[in-house]
């Protein structure tokens, strides 16, 4: 039944959009929301709120809605936490490409585009998508790379979240990452870089026309402890599909215990450049995946099918280090 009192509604709405600070027990909640009723409206103006050195834990609070705007941590904020309202609910999203030019009118060029850039050490996100809102170029297309999300920082966590984007989708760069029951969506190299991740039972959706990739990893020597672990994950979507790319010399990337639809393509890895013998030094594997794609991925003798012995490694989460900084509760 509907309240009589004519002040019910003001001190409700007041109630709603009272500011949620929260200083117990060193943390910190700020809560962002589009309409007004939060701390601030954007999420860079809510990151920008939190002091160089940063030593509380803060957890971002962003209520539903698409909050379209260019977002950078700096790594002076550490223990920062992106908590969405859900994946398909809370949208941070831009659209910049390659080819496009900055402030100082230099193109920016890839690791410039993306939607999201987390520097800082002990970041995570939890319900909540990523977006390059770009169109998807065709392959050969120059300057059209466009990420969604960058992380360059050590001991990131990602739960439940989504990656939209087309080339180069998710700039996995630097650092020890782990990724729990996301989604991650492109066509083109869609997550690259030389971070030391582990994808844990995430969805890997291709949208390529002609053909795509996967996984673009940069690892150049034997000695860095760099590569993708992907375990329990489910790759969909349109093909032909490479699952691998050797960005780098000594590029390293797994695939365990892995669904792959009919979409690969016949040899599933590809060496980058033809030229540099990579397929003399790269890591790439395969363990016990399944699926009506899963045969191709064992179509050339440079990617190798592991046994229990050689697999372990990659399976537990000390891949990442992750007993030092990963809860039981979060892996």
């Amino acid at each position: 039944m509907a309240s009589r009192n004519p002040h019910f509604k003001s001190f409700m709405l007041l109630f709603l959009c009272t500011p949620m600070f929260v200083t117990s027990n060193g943390h910190r909640l700020i809560t962002v929301d589009a309409s007004g009723c939060g701390d601030f409206l954007s999420v860079q103006s809510a990151v920008d709120s939190i002091p160089e050195n940063n030593v509380q834990n803060v957890t971002i609070k962003i209520n539903a809605g698409h909050y379209v705007e260019k977002v950078v941590v700096l790594g002076t904020k550490p223990y920062v936490t992106f908590q969405g309202s859900g994946r398909e609910s809370t949208v941070i999203e831009w659209h910049d490409r390659a080819n496009d030019r900055g402030d100082n009118g230099q193109q920016l060029r890839t690791y410039k585009t993306a939607s999201v850039t987390v520097f800082a050490n002990h970041f995570s996100a939890k319900n909540i998508s990523f977006k390059n809102t770009s169109p998807a170029p065709l392959p050969g297309m120059e300057g059209w790379q466009a990420a969604a999300f960058r992380i360059s920082g050590d001991k990131a966590y990602f739960y439940s979240c989504g990656f939209y984007g087309a080339q180069d989708t998710l700039c996995d760069d630097a650092g020890r990452h782990y990724f729990k029951e996301c989604y991650i969506e492109g066509s083109i190299d869609f997550i690259f870089g030389n971070g030391r991740s582990m994808y844990r039972d995430c969805e890997l959706h291709s949208i390529a026309r002609r053909f795509g990739s996967i996984a673009a990893q940069d690892r150049n020597s034997p000695n860095e402890r760099t590569g993708f672990a992907f375990v329990g994950c489910k790759v969909t979507g349109t093909g032909p599909l490479y699952v691998g790319r050797a960005m780098g010399q000594y590029s390293r990337i797994v695939f365990l215990y892995t669904y792959f639809d009919d979409i690969v393509a016949h040899g599933g890895w590809d060496d980058w450049d033809h030229a540099s013998n990579k397929n003399k030094t790269v890591f790439f594997g395969v363990y016990k995946c399944w699926g009506p794609g899963a045969t191709r991925i064992h179509g050339v003798s440079w990617a190798r099918e592991l046994d229990y012995e050689t697999a372990h490694p990659f399976l537990a989460k000390s891949f990442v280090n992750g007993r030092h900084w990963i809860t039981p509760f979060d892996s």
